[in-house]
């Protein structure tokens, strides 16, 4: 990667920590674009987090030294991060319970900056959110900045207290070098046209969405949406790629209503049964950078998606947007789009374009570098 590197007026390269405390796949995938970047640019970096992400992203394979964490014993995990950060010229915490555990192993006389990205946000009702609300504001009033994926994060953030939040581009996972094949679970991999046969919808409309099979309210509305379709000539088919504890209820309810939607299961990479569908469907309470969403435009599949967290900012004019919680909303925009062929494919082609303009890790990095230049910048 090209670019500056930090200015930083201390002896030696700049030290900087990156911490990760378990988080999405998204999250694990940006640290370690991050880091690669950083190092290319000259700086050291370490990369604090579960043994298990160091096994899945290869930190030490983009030049950083990697430090394991523990999850389970916040006692643990504060005295490795206290001996860490003690040498580091600054701290990056990635995700809520990474940003908790760097405010806890902070001394008093620590004077090193301290970075929060926030990449997403629960949606857990109840005591949890309470929690989650103390925790946002101590983090939130602990960092020197906080980063936020999406607006709505940033404005989060400053209603938690904090100092100083700033929107920041994040590199969005680049698709996988593969051909385009999908595969059935529990079977081989297929063709498109293949998977369409063995799912009898040769001549019929697919959708597709990816989520967990749990009580996610989510999943109601998308079911009481799909009673919409059941009187479409040819009736379209909506595959449902995931696992979880709803599983059985879920079914139940698909059964008695007749409702046209397969619950396929787990799938080993669900993004590429977009190859075979018609449109993709992403319902759901809050997202920031939804791989579903992510891949359904790259490859030019058309999406429907509710209007929330950083989705509309993300796709623009790319997707068709519905109010979340509204099955009736959702039902005749998917009955407008299968019935609009010349709109799919100016919905297909919009995709592709506006995934041309989501950041690179190039302007990720760079922006990044220039938040730790102005933070540890001296004389």
């Amino acid at each position: 990667m090209s670019g500056p590197s930090a200015a930083h007026h201390g002896p030696g390269p700049l030290h900087v920590v990156q911490l990760l405390g378990g988080g999405s796949a998204g999250t694990g995938a940006h640290v370690r674009s991050l880091s690669a970047g950083l190092v290319a640019r000259g700086l050291t970096v370490t990369v604090c987090a579960p043994a298990s992400a160091e096994r899945r992203y290869d930190f030490t394979g983009a030049g950083a030294r990697f430090v394991p964490v523990p999850v389970t014993t916040r006692r643990a995990a504060v005295g490795i991060l206290r001996t860490v950060c003690a040498g580091a010229d600054l701290v990056h915490a990635h995700g809520m319970r990474a940003g908790t555990l760097a405010a806890l192993a902070r001394r008093r006389r620590d004077t090193s900056p301290l970075v929060v990205t926030w990449h997403t946000r629960s949606t857990t009702p109840g005591l949890r959110a309470r929690v989650r609300r103390l925790t946002e504001s101590w983090v939130a009033r602990t960092a020197s900045v906080v980063l936020g994926a999406t607006s709505d994060l940033v404005e989060r953030a400053r209603r938690r207290g904090a100092r100083d939040a700033r929107l920041a581009p994040v590199a969005l996972p680049a698709p996988p070098a593969a051909q385009d094949t999908a595969q059935v679970p529990g079977g081989a991999a297929t063709d498109p046209h293949k998977l369409r046969a063995d799912l009898g919808a040769v001549d019929r409309p697919l959708l597709l969405t990816v989520t967990r099979l749990d009580r996610d309210p989510s999943l109601d509305v998308l079911l009481t949406a799909a009673r919409a379709w059941r009187g479409l000539t040819p009736q379209p088919l909506l595959l449902v790629a995931g696992e979880g504890p709803g599983r059985a209820a879920l079914q139940r309810r698909i059964d008695r209503e007749r409702l046209p939607v397969r619950l396929l299961g787990g799938c080993p990479d669900p993004a590429r049964l977009l190859a075979a569908a018609d449109a993709a469907l992403l319902v759901v309470e809050w997202a920031g950078r939804a791989p579903l969403a992510l891949e359904a435009l790259r490859r030019g599949v058309p999406l429907v998606a509710t209007a929330v967290g950083g989705v509309p900012e993300m796709v623009g004019e790319a997707a068709v947007l519905v109010p979340y919680g509204d099955p009736v909303a959702l039902g005749v925009a998917v009955r407008a789009l299968l019935g609009d062929p010349a709109g799919r494919a100016a919905l297909a082609a919009a995709g592709r374009v506006r995934a041309g303009s989501w950041p690179t890790e190039d302007t990720t990095v760079a922006h990044v570098l220039s938040v730790y230049d102005e933070l540890t910048r001296t004389g």
